[in-house]
């Protein structure tokens, strides 16, 4: 009788655990760029913003970070690799990137009403990065 530290799911956790660790960590590291590049494009600075106090900066970063992690995460799910993760993480950070260049041209100045504290450009562009990163998510996972 095998030990319990012999016991197959032991010895598959153990093997398993790591890459686990790895992919995650990986995926992290791209939502963690991807937020990084979002606030080095956008014309306004999110993190001052929040620093200050503008609620609008806040709830409009706290939805690409969202927005970023729903395909990230489903991309993650679907990979098997981390050049998969690699690819469909950089595709899907793209996407998003451009969708809040959309938002701006149907809200026409979306970068000034954040920064000038506007609600509801934030909860427009929020809606508008949850609603693709869900549907990419499903893309994604086929």
């Amino acid at each position: 009788m095998p030990t319990p530290v012999q016991s197959p799911e032991i010895q598959a956790f153990a093997q398993g655990f790591p890459i686990t660790l790895l992919h995650g960590g990986v995926t992290v590291l791209i939502l963690l760029a991807a937020a990084a590049l979002y606030v080095l494009l956008t014309p306004h600075k999110e993190i001052s913003l929040i620093r200050e106090g503008n609620t609008a900066a806040a709830v409009s970063m706290g939805g690409v970070l969202v927005g970023l992690a729903i395909p990230l995460a489903v991309s993650l799910h679907a990979s098997t690799n981390l050049i998969e993760i690699g690819l469909w993480g950089a595709a899907t950070v793209v996407v998003q990137l451009l969708v809040f260049r959309l938002v701006d041209i149907v809200l026409r100045g979306l970068p000034r009403r954040i920064q000038d504290g506007e609600m509801s450009a934030a909860a427009m562009l929020v809606g508008a990065k949850l609603s693709t990163a869900i549907i990419i998510g499903a893309a994604v996972s086929g």
